[in-house]
């Protein structure tokens, strides 16, 4: 037999087989896996004339691929009249698509030593492996192979060298390549738009989106969670309300990107168009969305209706509870986050760190100490969830708010980790309810390191010596500032009317109804007084005469924003408001009079969580 195997030439048919004969060789053709078989197999086909045109090509590739007995196959190859390339090439698509694609890699390095000429297949099923290995450097091959064999034209070839060096993030070779194509399609816009997108070059993929001679939904939803990404989600909104006056239909991930820009931006109009619209297409059951929904009436200070949308939910995720939990946790509702809990582990659903952290929020905004040490202990305890630096701030932040400041700095200085801004900055605004000057200097000195340039705190270390009345230490900071280059971020606020986003600044008046806000608030303010309300000038730390201080207190930028939604909204219709630092005493004193005298319902989101005002309270319990 082996003297047979060494001879591959074709010999003459001098009789027909048996039937056992042809059912014994019928049962080999179709049964072998390995080179010793087939080699059996060829000797039987010789010793009954039949013909070599009968073996299977792509079984005898899988057999003979990644082993010494390549050759052979080749050698069998050169006797049938299809083109040797073609059997590797279905085997080179199996191994690409299978659970090893590194063997169409293996399988492709040796065509190229045994000189088989690859032809555009070849080469799309091995840049599917490099694809899915990231495999740059077979695929700067195989980029050589389409010059030298003039693929160039082939847009889908190229598309997917493209889609490849984006993957691997070599943004120069991707650009220059891109630059180069003679052809584009919209899968070639949308590739580079993705990597720059990626690689947070959010101006450079607007740049391409503007070039380009057509879109596609995807190539308006890249951009559209690009600017939501990035934190542009005016942007984000602006080009969604774009896309559909060119007539483009949003799909489910355009969904879930114009509603975290809609969260952002607290634009509950907009949102809830949104919300009616998933419904209509049928994304009511998209667990993505239906999470994003709930982020998004959160942050429009809509608790209710986030509920809403999570008990409808046919399913939910751990992602689905954390953020109702912490939705909870914002608006003031610490018990109920905490009964939403023990429902998830009833049901058997494992938390993850972001629950936690919504717990410990919970438990930080309600002044729960115990219930939050307790959570803290269970995490890695009863979960095995290992503690972060997210769960160390909010530690620092539940006992610096309770007045626990010397427990709060131990707490820092045991920690198995290093603490970063967020963590001393918990302990620094502890001290500025607390009224701890010593502690402050000190988280203010770490500060200074870690966050050098955030204004935030040199501001609440001064209105620390403010309050103590040590105006030299005030113009000490202030100059430190002035010296560090660090400007004080002005406070805003703003309220959406009608669709129309309106801002305010502490003092504005260059709102074109400025006048009308002022008498407004004059009115408001007679009845506040009789209603006991005495303005708190003690809030405005600046070295001046009480009148000035509580001319300044009467402009600060919530006032102002509540007073032209009161001007411009129908009676008993709430009114929302979104402020960028925290909501000082005087103002949430005022707020909770005035939801009282106008008998409405106000939200106020600032900087660490929601206000809302009803019937003379609020739902903080004036803890925050």
């Amino acid at each position: 037999m082996l003297s047979t195997l060494t001879s591959l030439h074709l010999p003459p048919l001098n009789h027909t087989q048996s039937p056992s004969s042809q059912n014994l060789t019928t049962h080999l053709l179709h049964s072998f896996s390995s080179p010793f078989e087939l080699k059996q197999l060829h000797a039987h086909l010789i010793k009954t004339n039949t013909p070599l045109t009968s073996l299977p090509l792509t079984q005898i590739a899988f057999a003979c691929a990644l082993n010494p007995s390549f050759s052979y196959a080749q050698k069998i190859f050169q006797h049938v009249e299809k083109p040797e390339i073609t059997a590797w090439n279905s085997c080179l698509k199996d191994f690409a698509e299978g659970n090893d694609p590194i063997d169409a890699i293996m399988l492709f390095h040796q065509l190229q030593c045994c000189r088989v000429v690859p032809d555009s297949f070849t080469l799309s099923f091995v840049l599917k492996a490099c694809t899915r290995l990231l495999d740059i450097f077979t695929g700067r091959v195989l980029h050589g192979y389409v010059e030298k064999l003039g693929f160039q034209s082939n847009l889908f070839l190229m598309n997917m060298i493209l889609n490849l060096y984006a993957l691997c993030g070599v943004v120069r070779d991707a650009r220059l390549m891109f630059d180069k194509m003679t052809q584009r399609d919209i899968v070639t816009w949308n590739i580079m738009m993705t990597l720059l997108v990626k690689r947070g070059d959010i101006k450079g993929a607007y740049d391409l989106f503007s070039g380009m001679p057509d879109r596609s939904v995807r190539s308006w939803t890249l951009m559209i969670s690009g600017f939501a990404q990035c934190g542009k989600p005016k942007e984000a909104v602006r080009l969604f309300l774009e896309k559909e006056e060119a007539g483009v239909r949003a799909n489910e991930v355009t969904v879930v990107a114009v509603l975290t820009a809609c969260a952002d931006l607290g634009d509950l109009d907009l949102g809830r168009r949104i919300h009616e619209y998933s419904n209509q297409s049928g994304f009511s059951r998209n667990v993505r969305i239906c999470n994003t929904l709930i982020e998004m009436y959160v942050k429009c200070g809509c608790l209710e209706d986030a509920r809403r949308v999570f008990d409808a939910m046919k399913e939910r995720t751990v992602v689905s509870w954390s953020a109702m939990i912490s939705g909870l946790a914002m608006h003031g509702q610490a018990e109920e986050a905490l009964r939403l809990f023990s429902n998830m582990i009833q049901i058997g659903m494992e938390p993850n760190d972001v629950t936690f952290v919504g717990l410990l929020h919970a438990c930080s905004h309600i002044g729960f100490v115990n219930e939050g040490r307790d959570f803290f202990t269970r995490m890695t305890r009863d979960y095995g969830v290992v503690p972060i630096i997210e769960h160390y701030g909010c530690m620092v932040d539940l006992l610096s708010r309770a007045g626990l400041l010397q427990e709060a700095h131990e707490f820092i200085m045991n920690m198995p980790i290093k603490p970063n801004g967020v963590v001393w900055g918990a302990l620094l605004g502890g001290c500025k309810v607390h009224r701890n000057i010593e502690l402050a200097e000190e988280a203010t000195r770490h500060l200074s390191e870690l966050d050098p340039l955030n204004d935030g705190y040199y501001i609440v270390l001064s209105n620390i010596y403010a309050e103590a009345q040590r105006w030299e230490d005030v113009a000490r900071v202030r100059k430190l500032m002035r010296d560090r280059g660090v400007k004080k971020t002005p406070g805003w606020s703003s309220i959406t009317v009608d669709g129309v986003v309106h801002e305010f600044v502490a003092g504005d008046e260059a709102h074109p109804q400025a006048e009308e806000i002022v008498q407004m608030w004059e009115k408001l303010l007679e009845r506040m007084k009789l209603k006991g309300y005495v303005p708190n000038t003690s809030v405005v730390l600046l070295d001046m005469e009480e009148d000035q201080k509580e001319k300044f207190l009467n402009r600060h930028s919530e006032k102002l924003a509540l007073v032209f939604g009161l001007i411009k909204t129908k009676s008993g219709t709430p009114i929302r408001i979104m402020k960028n630092l925290r909501v000082c005493e005087d103002c949430h004193a005022a707020l909770k009079l005035i939801s009282e005298i106008a008998n409405r319902e106000i939200v106020v989101r600032d900087r660490n969580r929601f206000h809302c005002f009803k019937d003379g309270s609020c739902s903080c319990r004036d803890y925050w």
